[in-house]
């Protein structure tokens, strides 16, 4: 936003503004002479000269502040990138320790369920057996079932 009357020094956010500096006179407004009045071309001119200096260093201040902001948004700019860089890589090394430890819970979800497929095929036999057993027990009840008693 413009304030009515202030021109631009610097751009970007935080510029600063300073109002326009006005043209000096081609003549003076007063071109005789005043009757008693003690000549003042010295007076307005050692005026002129001091109100000038005071715009030099003035405008010579405002550069320097320009300058310091463009400075530090320089070491902004450069502790941003610094700090994206640091960020990427934490990244990937936190990237790169997830899957070392995925590669370790799969390495012993494998184990458990070789040892899980083992037990399985422990109870499948052991369930073998017992049909076995039970087919056994059944054939010895019939064979007691239909022998004469003596």
């Amino acid at each position: 936003m413009k304030a009515p009357g202030l021109r631009p020094l610097w751009g970007g956010p935080t510029r600063l503004m300073v109002p326009p500096q006005p043209l000096p006179p081609s003549q003076p407004p007063c071109r005789g002479r005043v009757p008693g009045a003690v000549p003042a071309s010295r007076y307005f001119a050692a005026l002129d000269s001091s109100v000038g200096d005071l715009r030099q260093r003035a405008q010579r201040l405002i550069d320097r502040v320009n300058e310091s902001r463009k400075e530090d948004h320089s070491v902004l700019s450069g502790f941003r990138d610094s700090l994206l860089l640091k960020v990427s890589d934490l990244a990937e090394q936190l990237e790169e320790r997830l899957f070392q430890l995925y590669s370790l819970h799969n390495e012993q979800i494998q184990q458990r369920l070789h040892e899980l497929a083992e037990v399985m095929e422990r109870v499948r036999q052991a369930e073998d057996e017992l049909q076995h057993v039970c087919r056994t027990v059944e054939a010895a009840y019939k064979d007691l079932c239909l022998q004469p008693e003596a």
